[in-house]
């Protein structure tokens, strides 16, 4: 059992990429991040002693502060948090503790500097990777990600005017490779693979290239991008209408994969 106003990494895996998924202050000293310049997803670096200037953006959310071995460094933000009315708890074992349970660590260099918000880029009307995408960024990559659906044509214009990152469309990046998707290219470049993601991504990757031999619930996937596509006409609100449905399906991927159904129970097969 953790003690008073720690979490350990295995209470914290569990509520990452969730709806309810505090956020994350990493104190690590400059050295210690320099070793291993990578962020758990939804985390933003702060000196221990700057933490006040983060209240702000923090009321209203539970945090968790996170330093290279859970002592000082963290125990002291998390309770400087406490006195400004912050939800705040310090990470048991720290970084290194984290890293040892296998938590998601992406490279901070792929992350939008602190205080800005990353702008992205995709073509208009989505189905199914255009909206498991920003499911995945909005969950682990950053929480106010911002999302533009534009004519196909305009993409590459748009990204290179307004600076957003293009994604699932042909000549960039974060695109289909060969077999795989985008989804997949994602968790490939940033560093975001684990049983539930990848048992996700092939959900995503069977449905989004009509491959349903690859998992049962992709043909299902499929029908419901197909009505969710069909139901709005603006891309914006099919968008949050799919990180429900998505949300859902990270929750089967990560601890309900297992279940069936049966009723009447006991019915002769």
């Amino acid at each position: 059992m953790p003690a008073f106003g720690t979490i350990t990494p295995s209470q914290l895996l569990r509520l990452i990429g969730t709806p309810d998924a505090p956020a994350i202050v990493d104190v690590r000293d400059k050295d210690d991040f320099a070793a291993d310049p990578r962020l758990l997803p939804g985390a933003c670096r702060s000196a221990h002693d700057r933490v006040t200037a983060l209240v702000p953006d923090l009321a209203g959310r539970s945090a968790i502060v996170i330093c290279q071995h859970g002592r000082k460094l963290s125990e002291g933000a998390a309770a400087i948090l406490r006195v400004h009315g912050i939800a705040a708890e310090s990470l048991e074992g720290g970084w290194l503790a984290a890293m040892q349970a296998g938590l998601p660590a992406i490279p901070a260099q792929l992350l939008p500097a602190p205080g800005e918000t990353s702008l992205w880029v995709t073509r208009a009307r989505p189905k199914i990777d255009r909206i498991a995408c920003p499911w995945l960024i909005r969950r682990f990559i950053d929480p106010r990600a911002q999302f533009l659906f534009v004519a196909a044509s305009e993409v590459a214009g748009v990204a290179d005017r307004f600076g957003a990152t293009p994604f699932d469309i042909e000549g960039v990046t974060l695109s289909h490779r060969g077999e795989n998707c985008s989804f997949d290219a994602f968790l490939d470049d940033y560093g975001l693979h684990s049983d539930a993601l990848d048992r996700l991504a092939l959900v995503v990757r069977g449905a989004d290239t009509d491959r349903h031999d690859l998992a049962p619930q992709a043909a299902g996937l499929l029908a419901v991008s197909v009505g969710l596509s069909r139901q709005f006409k603006d891309d914006l609100a099919q968008l949050e209408a799919g990180m429900v449905v998505y949300d859902a399906l990270y929750r089967w991927a990560r601890d309900g994969f297992e279940e069936g159904h049966d009723w009447p129970a006991g019915r002769k097969q």
